[in-house]
């Protein structure tokens, strides 16, 4: 049980880094219009091309807002595992966590290829959502201590 509660507030600051990079990259990065992944007809090949180029040459901001997100995943999916081996009382709260952050991720390289404000809006909502799960988590593995 101790180690889900430290996972799930590792997840939390985490996502409060994230948090904190995003506002950087909306108030100080201009994303080229034109870049490997824009405006592609087909979105999966589009996000891989969008997210290598952001992640290789893009700029530095937007490159480690992207990372820090791609990191957050594989951390909420690890999250998924252990509440399920673990058995314990979060296990829903880590699923809908982990749901959250890996739909984020693709709002967010919907931002970066098409640039509709709506996917910046709609990660930025399932950021608190998944900042509500991991908390919610970390309560439920207090209480059940």
């Amino acid at each position: 049980m101790r180690r889900q509660v430290t996972i799930n507030l590792a997840a939390c600051a985490l996502l409060i880094a994230q948090y904190l990079l995003g506002m950087v990259v909306n108030i100080y990065v201009d994303l080229p219009a034109s870049h490997p992944g824009a405006g592609a007809s087909d979105y999966f090949s589009g996000a891989a091309d969008g997210l290598a180029w952001l992640i290789s040459n893009g700029p530095a901001w937007a490159s480690a807002h992207a990372a820090l997100g791609m990191a957050l995943a594989a951390f909420a999916l690890a999250a998924v595992m252990l509440a399920w081996r673990s058995g314990t009382a979060g296990r829903a709260a880590s699923v809908v966590g982990a749901l959250a952050v890996i739909g984020a991720g693709f709002n967010g390289t919907s931002f970066l290829n098409y640039g509709h404000d709506f996917s910046s809006l709609i990660m930025a909502g399932l950021w608190a959502l998944a900042l509500a799960c991991y908390l919610t988590g970390t309560i439920l593995g207090m209480r059940s201590r």
